[in-house]
């Protein structure tokens, strides 16, 4: 049993490092398992096993087929529909989160929140709806949509690859939907008739000026003939101030260019319309000799007000940075996101309020929402490179008929293989995602690009450590510390206590961590009161995916908190009341659809 007291020291530390979030998940889970591999719990040959496991295999392949779904226009068409839900909230949030756990029930979860995000905040500005009233509900729906299939979300393919290595087989394709669909449909009916009430209601966020109030900061600086930037380039500029100058656009008589596009000399007469308060101001006013109030002006001439250029004239953008975003815990100057990616960084908003310190000094967070200045027809590219999701400005591309339609052919006939018990399930995904190339549905590079890697070295890496926590005796022991604290107690309240435990666990750590480290917990708890190991299993997979309580939970949840505004305790507002319905609703169903005998 001492191996079972390391695994639950390797797995203490694990969990530790999740919930602090110094370093990044997939970091922390191959440290876990090379400390397994040192410590003698997991055999050095069995240590990258991971890596070929049919769970890992199926969830890249998923993300490529998500992936192609975007390319040939398929979730673009249905996004288009989404933007005529209406005026009034209530049918813009019915719309929006019915269409999210739809596509999440068949495409990874993460993927259809990203691409109606966008969608949703439009439809908010359309019509003047605050957008922090859709996007809760719209992230939790991603969740939720992810119970109904085997394919919606990672712990459904971990369980049920789990279960086939108990010598039970796999569960199928649609093995989840009669639970996880009903609950979907509670939690989508509670969202619904009682969400307005509780989620919050951010107001003055409904459009980029309003949260960023660009406005208020905008200001001219005159080119003096003395001054000390005639000749610099807007690049030599920003060198001798030390900071991104966020420099809009340069006027030149009639003529205006767009900051991130202005290359050539400053001239006497010149006029920089520029973000700034007034550190900023002095600091270009003592370093460049730029002023305020052109030379021979007169009072009322200099204070006039700047001239009103739209977001469109100066090009300017918003997005979010994704929970995998290479701008992570990094800084502007170390990204070069002006002369590697071509992007301006104007402004950055956290949890709904805009930062007032020195663009130089902001390290970026997951959720934050970024203004940024840069040519639309090369965006996608670049924030794609860096990680981040456009706001609003997204264009829909509805793609070629002939790829939308190959797409749906192609994975409706991967659900067949899979429904009919033609192929298993990692199979038939990753055959999928093979012709989807290989007919250049979607080109190769946004195949690999589709991977996300952090994922992929999570699963591969947690799977070692779940099977040492079962090998070593670890698992046992919890179980057997469970059923002793709950002796006497029918199985029912043990399924409940499993069940409530995973839901907690799955709002600190990464969802499928989850499901990895309570899959043989299940396991022996079944076995420990001899019934069946299927309704445990069940509610482990359930459980696992309703991570509602906080921001950091599932990425879902991350990526509305900066463009809904939300704050860490408006969370639980809404999500511990849906946690609660998915209890009192997943709880009886589990166990008329799995008995326990």
């Amino acid at each position: 049993m001492q191996d079972a007291y390391w695994v639950f020291a390797v797995l203490f530390l694990t969990l530790v490092a999740f919930v602090w979030g110094r370093f990044r998940y997939d970091m922390v889970a191959m440290a876990a398992l090379l400390a397994s591999v040192l410590l003698g719990l997991v055999p050095a040959d069995q240590a990258f096993s991971g890596f070929g496991h049919p769970a890992v295999i199926t969830v890249a392949a998923v993300l490529i087929l998500s992936r192609g779904f975007e390319h040939a226009g398929v979730v673009d068409w249905i996004a288009e529909k989404t933007l005529k839900a209406g005026s009034r909230p209530i049918w813009q949030l019915s719309v929006l989160t019915a269409t999210v756990i739809l596509l999440s029930a068949m495409m990874n979860n993460v993927g259809a929140l990203a691409l109606l995000l966008p969608v949703a905040v439009r439809v908010a500005r359309e019509h003047d709806t605050s957008p922090s009233l859709l996007l809760m509900p719209l992230a939790f729906g991603s969740l939720l949509g992810g119970l109904i299939t085997l394919i919606g979300t990672p712990p459904n393919i971990i369980i049920s690859a789990f279960r086939a290595g108990q010598g039970e087989g796999p569960f199928s394709m649609f093995d989840f939907a009669p639970v996880g669909g009903a609950v979907a449909l509670a939690g989508f009916a509670f969202m619904i008739l009682l969400g307005g009430r509780l989620t919050p209601q951010r107001q003055g966020q409904a459009s980029a000026d309003e949260l960023f109030e660009t406005s208020a900061y905008l200001s001219e600086l005159h080119v003096n003939e003395d001054a000390k930037a005639v000749g610099w380039g807007l690049r030599e500029l920003r060198e001798v101030c030390g900071d991104p100058v966020p420099v809009l656009a340069v006027l030149r008589g009639e003529e205006r260019y767009s900051g991130h596009r202005f290359f050539g000399p400053l001239a006497a007469g010149d006029i920089l319309l520029l973000e700034a308060g007034p550190e900023d101001l002095k600091l270009l006013e003592d370093k460049a000799g730029l002023s305020i109030s052109a030379s021979g002006e007169d009072d009322e001439d200099s204070a006039a007000a700047p001239p009103r250029l739209d977001a469109d004239e100066l090009q300017l953008v918003e997005v979010v940075v994704r929970n995998d975003s290479m701008m992570i815990n990094r800084t502007v100057s170390q990204l070069r996101l002006l002369n590697q990616h071509g992007l301006h960084l104007v402004a950055v908003s956290r949890d709904g309020t805009r930062l007032k310190q020195r663009l130089r000094e902001v390290r970026f967070q997951p959720g934050d929402v970024l203004l940024l200045q840069g040519d639309e027809n090369n965006l996608s590219e670049s924030l794609s490179t860096l990680g981040c999701l456009p706001l609003a400005s997204r264009k829909l591309a509805l793609g070629q008929p002939r790829q939308l339609w190959l797409s749906v052919g192609i994975f409706a006939l991967a659900i067949a293989a899979m429904v009919f018990d033609l192929l298993p399930a990692a199979i038939a995904m990753s055959l999928a995602a093979l012709i989807t190339l290989a007919l250049g549905v979607l080109p190769l590079r946004e195949g690999y690009d589709a991977i996300e890697g952090s994922v992929i070295v999570l699963l591969a890496a947690m799977l070692p450590v779940g099977k040492a926590l079962e090998t070593s005796g670890g698992a046992q022991m919890i179980a057997d510390a469970m059923m002793s604290a709950g002796s006497g107690w029918p199985p029912v309240v043990t399924l409940t206590a499993l069940f409530v435990l995973t839901l907690l666990l799955s709002n600190v750590i990464n969802n499928a961590a989850a499901a990895l480290l309570m899959a043989p917990i299940a396991a022996n708890l079944a076995s420990g009161m001899q019934v069946s190991l299927d309704p445990f299993l069940m509610a482990v997979a359930v459980s696992a995916s309703c991570a509602f309580l906080t921001p950091i939970g599932h990425q879902s949840n991350t990526l509305v908190m900066g463009p809904g505004g939300y704050r860490f305790r408006d969370y639980w507002k809404l999500g511990l009341p849906l946690s609660a319905v998915v209890t009192l609703t997943a709880i009886p169903l589990i166990l008329l659809i799995w008995p326990l005998s």
